[in-house]
């Protein structure tokens, strides 16, 4: 999920829970560099299991969240273009049907690895899932990811319950492209401009563009060695926050006109609250993948402490974008309506009337008397 990643000192998920290769090791393992939690022991092994289990596979399946955002698919085709040049047969997909990549990521290179969820196999041999929050999130892919004997999980989110049979699971990073890219280290793999187009994506992203708390001195490392590579990311950025369709600006007009200001909310810091109805979309001929942008526009407003947006699905499904700047754990709050993300970005989705939802997330956000 974009957004503000969970502060430094979160709890994180730990090693391999289930599958009979949990417990190999590897043999004639990479020298190990510094990385995500690289000091921890039980952490340190879990990557060379991980990397084993790769160099094992003959087929890999590579997923991410459905509506995919820039850190998801940006790490999924990373590690497909890594993993195809060492010789993998990969396919890279998102459990949404139909599949639409968000116009903003349609420079991504990769996009000849993307399969729909109907040609991922029924059993695959092993399955790699990137910036996958919580199992709901795999969509059409659910029942396919959890039939592979070895389903690893790259994620940053701190709501993550632990699920696959390996975890690389780091609260602390500030996208799942900074996993992704201890993986191409790990496997050897150098960077180029496609690699490191699709990283950049996903670090800026998930980062805000390196505004957000959980951007560190490595984070700009990492931005570093891949501007190296000779990526344009003024071009990246452009086409990730400064293009859009004319029809966004009128949905994005009707928007902020229906836009909620309700100061007592939150324990008295404010919630600023908006919904987009489908027909809107289909008026102006916008995906809700534009939209996804929207509530970096409705957390603005200093007298909020909390943002919501909800958007409508042609089912009439409300998909909940929620932002905090700090001082309301929104990860939490989402929690109690089905979803999940960061302590300052989470989401969510619920099938009811917008304004039973809003009502429902107010409540979440309410401070808990014991």
């Amino acid at each position: 999920m974009a957004g503000e990643p969970a502060a430094a000192g979160s709890a994180a998920g730990t090693g391999s829970t289930t599958g009979a290769s949990s417990t190999d090791t590897v043999e004639d393992a990479p020298v190990v560099l510094p990385g995500p939690r690289a000091e921890e022991s039980g952490f340190e092994l879990l990557w060379q299991q991980v990397v084993a289990e790769i160099g094992r596979a003959r087929s890999i399946d590579l997923i991410c969240h459905i509506c995919p955002d820039g850190d998801a698919l940006g790490s999924a085709l990373a590690a497909g273009l890594a993993l195809k040049g060492l010789g993998k047969e990969v396919r890279v997909s998102f459990g949404d049907d139909p599949q639409i990549v968000p116009e903003s990521l349609a420079f991504l290179p990769g996009q000849e690895l993307i399969v729909p969820a109907s040609a991922v196999p029924e059993v695959p041999e092993l399955v790699l899932c990137f910036d996958v929050a919580a199992e709901s999130r795999l969509g059409l892919l659910h029942d396919k990811a959890f039939a592979a004997p070895v389903l690893v999980v790259l994620d940053h989110h701190a709501s993550n319950p632990g699920f696959g049979t390996h975890q690389l699971i780091d609260p602390d990073a500030p996208a799942t492209a900074v996993l992704v890219d201890e993986l191409l280290r790990r496997l050897g793999v150098e960077l180029d401009q496609s690699l490191a187009t699709c990283l950049y994506t996903g670090v800026a992203t998930d980062t805000g563009s390196f505004r957000y708390r959980a951007t560190t001195p490595a984070t700009h490392e990492l931005a570093g060695r891949l501007l190296a590579t000779g990526i344009r990311h003024d071009l990246i950025s452009r086409q990730l926050w400064d293009t859009s369709s004319f029809g966004y600006l009128k949905v994005l007009a009707g928007a902020l006109d229906r836009a909620v200001y309700e100061p007592d909310a939150a324990g008295g810091l404010g919630l600023v609250w908006t919904w987009v109805p489908y027909q809107e979309l289909v008026l102006f001929s916008v995906t809700v993948e534009e939209i996804e942008g929207l509530i970096d526009i409705l957390r603005r407003p200093a007298e909020a402490e909390v943002a919501l947006v909800l958007k409508q699905d042609p089912d009439g499904t409300l998909r909940g974008s929620s932002r905090s700047k700090g001082a309301v754990d929104v990860a939490a709050a989402c929690a109690e309506l089905g979803g999940g993300g960061h302590v300052y970005a989470a989401g969510f989705s619920a099938r009811e009337d917008v304004h039973v939802v809003v009502e429902r997330f107010r409540a979440a956000l309410e401070p808990r008397r014991d």
